[in-house]
């Protein structure tokens, strides 16, 4: 009797672990965990606090902007360059990353053309906001009198700042959050989410429609990085958008409001 329970006994358990595999993930090393956790806390946490010591400020000067371009611009290579340094010591390829440059032609044409339209979009939306007194609109024009550039010195130094956010923060968060999650064999969707919802997290110092605003953008770069399995095109999308806020604000944001105030 005991002989001819064991086979079903055996076979059972065999079923019962198999099932639980199927519905476990693999596990995030622990270095990854202590990335994402900087990714999704402490970096809004520090936008946050960065712009409020800003807004604290009587007035900020042409060396305070430039400062603040400069320091962003080496912390996010820093933090780049570290996060990319963990993944390939993870064994994690240029490909898994998003780092995939063919076909090069095609890709920079859907970059180009996709950058000219959001970037076209984004000048008109900018225009939009300097003729409105919504207060969301009044926060936004404060905000820019503070961060954006006032003259064409500052606009190269933004400029700068605009091209690395477009590269690293890509990175970031379609190249490495994508990478990582999708090594866990989590469901695509899920990482797009995910990884929306962490770049949405990082401009929580634009306030809550900041977030939802780069959250909705950030869905759309997941999608097209999806869909050409690069993130070439989104770089040069994310860059083109920062680039035209930098020179849209201040033109409309910024140079408007000077005009406004010298007719009082």
């Amino acid at each position: 009797m005991e002989v001819g329970r064991a086979p079903f006994a055996t076979s059972n358990f065999g079923t019962l672990h198999n099932f639980i595999e199927s519905w476990s993930y693999p596990t995030m090393p622990w270095d990854f965990l202590l990335i994402f956790f900087a990714l999704a806390v402490i970096v809004p946490w520090r936008g946050w606090a960065r712009l409020q010591r800003l807004l604290a400020l009587s007035s900020i000067k042409s060396r305070d902007r430039i400062l603040l371009y400069l320091s962003s611009i080496a912390t996010q290579w820093i933090v780049t360059a570290f996060i990319a340094w963990r993944a390939f010591a993870r064994g994690y390829s240029f490909s898994a990353l998003g780092l995939k440059f063919n076909p090069l032609p095609d890709l920079l044409v859907v970059g180009i053309l996709g950058a000219a339209l959001l970037g076209l979009a984004h000048w008109l939306n900018l225009r939009r906001i300097s003729r409105s007194k919504n207060p969301a609109a009044e926060h936004i024009k404060s905000l820019a009198e503070r961060i954006f550039p006032h003259d064409g010195g500052e606009a190269a130094v933004f400029s700068g700042l605009a091209i690395t956010a477009g590269i690293c923060e890509e990175f970031l968060y379609r190249g490495f959050v994508f990478g990582a999650l999708s090594h866990m064999s989590i469901p695509v969707w899920a990482v797009l989410l995910i990884s929306s919802v962490m770049f949405g997290l990082a401009h929580a110092y634009q306030g809550r429609s900041g977030i939802v605003g780069t959250l909705i953008l950030g869905t759309v770069f997941g999608l097209v990085r999806i869909l050409y399995d690069s993130l070439i095109p989104v770089v040069l999308w994310h860059a083109a958008v920062d680039v035209v806020a930098g020179f849209a604000g201040m033109h409309y944001l910024i140079d408007n409001k000077r005009l406004m105030q010298q007719t009082r």
